[in-house]
């Protein structure tokens, strides 16, 4: 399975109640795909903290997004279903349930720019429920 090296850009919202929380970031990274399952591996480089490897995986309706070293999650992702996971963090470990709205992707294989966008609801420790928009926007690396 050969890689391209890609430029990765992550825009996450996350919404609650009247307050709105939007972070960026942009890191170079990789893309694979083989069949129906596409991968990108990048490494996030936090302002405090380890970094976190992250890979993020797409089959037709179906995310994963897999982060270690910082933080230590897993997230799945199926539109109209609702997920539940351990978010394990420096401050303890959080229960997370997951519910997506919306999924969509644009593959690398189908233009030059690739695009990851999922809409979801995620709550915290059966606490708080928070709207969360993640975007996930990559590109071939050019020479």
């Amino acid at each position: 399975m050969s890689g391209k090296d890609i430029r990765v850009k992550l825009v996450t919202e996350i919404r609650e109640a009247d307050r709105k929380e939007e972070m960026t970031m942009s890191e170079s990274g990789q893309y694979f795909s083989r069949g129906d399952t596409e991968v990108l591996k990048f490494t996030e480089h936090p302002d405090e903290g380890e970094p976190i490897q992250t890979m993020v995986t797409v089959k037709p309706g179906h995310v994963s997004i897999k982060r270690t070293g910082g933080v230590d999650m897993r997230q799945v992702f199926q539109k109209q279903l609702e997920t539940e996971n351990l978010y394990h963090h420096t401050y303890g470990d959080f229960h997370m349930r997951t519910f997506t709205d919306q999924i969509e992707y644009r593959s690398l294989n189908e233009a030059n720019r690739g695009r990851l966008f999922i809409s979801y609801q995620m709550t915290l420790n059966h606490e708080v429920t928070q709207r969360h928009r993640l975007t996930l926007l990559f590109e071939e690396e050019s020479e």
